[in-house]
């Protein structure tokens, strides 16, 4: 295990007994347990849940559960020791035994019931009801918040068991989503990219579930095969788990008169979204009505800055629902994502997305998800008309907001302290003519090569003397314009630090769980060293594994090119 840098004096926290004192349950103590439920946490089976904020879980305990990781970054900042994640009532916690739980640690955890929303479109008929009343947490369940260095963490398991909103599935996930889940978080932590985080990661070295996959060197777009794999648990921290999902949720009900208690419980988990998310942004003295307002502005611009540092990065959130749209304004769900190697605006990882959430068109699925974000606070104002004109001036702004973070980012990779739309543009098609490497083309974009050749080793394609023409032709100009700013190997550092040089090659990343899954965990905590340090110059020999092109073999390959939700 990697030490970690002390950044104070303070000691850390190296034994159980100190991490549940810094246990404070503000979601169980503040919002409202499903009146139906057992309070002894026994709630497994799916139903439907009518009212309350959550329902108290206990989760499945992985059987014969293994260490495979745990992110030493976070560790640090909880201040936690190192060691911890090798600590026997830790690991039982975490790999979903709640035996190990004494006070003030309680033994039951909570999941959440949320809406669904796609593209600004309300759905209920994934919900097995189709009302609504059966769709959110089916297999993920918060265990502990704790207070730590002065900041609140909700940590939860992903993959330890059913829910009541399960929707009769096994509530597993199995091995290969859960490394993916693990190491993105640390990437996207490490870029600089607001995200849920990665804490452990436990797999059970004897049960298994049978999911739909791909056989080797498959090319079909949808799994071909059934196979056997690991189940796992991994635990993802964040200051909360809220979704804008949730506030729809909430907001359905109050607008249809579903119970008596529907719009209080909507003020209630608003109320708490505020304290949680947006405690530093917003004076909680203001009336609630001024508070709503400014929640609708901050939202606003953290989901704007989220969406333009996914296009810096290259990150594609391949299924942006409502219910996967944090409140908070993070990257919360890591089910069908991936990354653009191959620079593409159309790129979709996943086979069942469609064009909704293609790369160049997640800002317009933010604004999608903003309006149902806005919609779900209307009914808190509705006696109120000048905070209602208030809103929709706050959701008509969106477009306007998310077109200046995305030109500051676009700016930025290129070097310059504002777009040129007309040098981009040229750009863009000139990279999608040469089917460039996304990372590869902006990082050696950062050395400010004078001559064309400088950049081949991001181009897929061969070029032709015509194209290198243009290409040269546009590096001249661009040029001109970065030379005028400041002193180029200035430029050169900054450039280094928005564009980084490791990105996530799913190529590279199937062989670490695949070894995994026979036990050998080498592979994940050595892409894991390379993720977290993405913009370094690291050593010569993970330069040659980890910075080239895409081999051909890769080329529309399932489970690499392009994969399915199956997890």
């Amino acid at each position: 295990m990697t030490a970690p840098s002390k950044s104070s004096n303070q000691a850390l926290v190296s034994t159980f007994d100190d991490f549940i004192n810094l246990v404070d349950y503000s979601l169980l103590e503040n919002l409202n347990a499903d009146p139906d439920a057992k309070q002894d946490g026994e709630n497994h089976d799916p139903r439907q849940v009518f009212s309350g904020h959550f329902v108290p879980v206990t989760p499945t305990p992985l059987p014969a559960p293994e260490y495979v990781s745990h992110s030493s970054t976070l560790f640090n900042e909880l201040g936690l020791s190192d060691e911890m994640a090798l600590n026997k009532e830790f690991s039982q916690i975490f790999s979903g035994d709640m035996s190990a739980a004494r006070p003030p640690m309680r033994n039951f955890g909570w999941a959440t019931g949320y809406a669904l929303s796609i593209y600004g479109t309300e759905y209920t008929q994934q919900c097995p009801f189709r009302t609504g009343n059966g769709y959110g947490d089916g297999r993920a369940i918060s265990v502990i918040e704790i207070v730590a260095n002065n900041k609140r963490w909700e940590m939860q398991l992903k993959g330890s068991g059913p829910t009541p909103y399960c929707r009769g599935a096994d509530g597993r996930a199995v091995l290969r989503s859960s490394v993916r889940e693990f190491l993105a978080q640390e990437y996207m932590h490490a870029l600089g990219v607001p995200t849920s985080r990665s804490l452990t990661l436990y797999v059970s070295k004897s049960e298994t579930v049978t999911r739909p996959w791909y056989s080797q060197d498959s090319a079909t777009a949808n799994p071909d095969i059934h196979v056997e794999n690991p189940v796992a648990i991994s635990t993802r921290v964040a200051p909360s788990f809220l979704r804008v999902g949730q506030l729809e949720l909430f907001a359905r009900r109050a607008r249809s008169h579903a119970h008596p208690n529907a719009l209080e419980e909507l003020r209630m988990i608003v109320t708490h979204l505020i304290a949680r998310e947006y405690k530093e942004d917003i004076d909680q003295k203001l009336v609630f009505a001024d508070q709503v307002i400014e929640l609708a502005k901050q939202f606003r611009k953290r989901l704007s800055v989220l969406v333009s540092n996914w296009l810096r990065v290259g990150y594609c959130q391949g299924n942006f629902n409502s219910d996967n749209c944090s409140a908070g304004g993070f990257t919360l769900d890591y089910g069908p994502f991936g990354y653009c190697e191959i620079f593409d605006p159309e790129f979709q990882p996943w086979t069942g997305g469609g064009n909704h959430f293609e790369f160049f068109n997640q800002p317009t699925a933010a604004e999608k998800n903003f309006h149902m974000f806005c919609s779900a606070l209307r009914p808190l104002l509705e006696e109120d008309t000048k905070a209602l004109e208030e809103l929709d001036q706050v959701r008509h702004d969106f477009p306007a907001e998310m077109e200046k973070q995305i030109e500051k980012m676009w700016a930025d990779k290129l070097g310059l302290t504002k777009i040129e739309p007309e040098l981009f543009n040229q750009l863009v098609v000139l990279m999608i003519n040469t089917n460039v490497d996304y990372t590869l083309f902006f990082r050696e974009l950062s050395h400010i090569p004078e001559d064309v050749s400088a950049l081949r080793k991001s181009f897929y394609s061969k070029t032709s003397p015509e194209l290198d023409e243009q290409w040269q032709t546009w590096l001249n100009t661009w040029r001109k314009l970065v030379s005028s700013s400041e002193d180029l190997s200035t430029l050169t550092k900054k450039m280094k630090l928005t564009n980084p040089k490791y990105t996530w090659r799913e190529w590279l990343v199937v062989p670490a769980y695949e070894q995994a899954a026979q036990g050998d965990y080498s592979l994940v905590k050595e892409l894991q060293q390379v993720l977290i340090n993405p913009y370094e110059e690291q050593s010569q020999e993970v330069e040659d594994k980890f910075y080239h092109l895409r081999p051909k073999e890769y080329f529309n390959s399932g489970g690499i090119s392009h994969y399915s939700c199956s997890s």
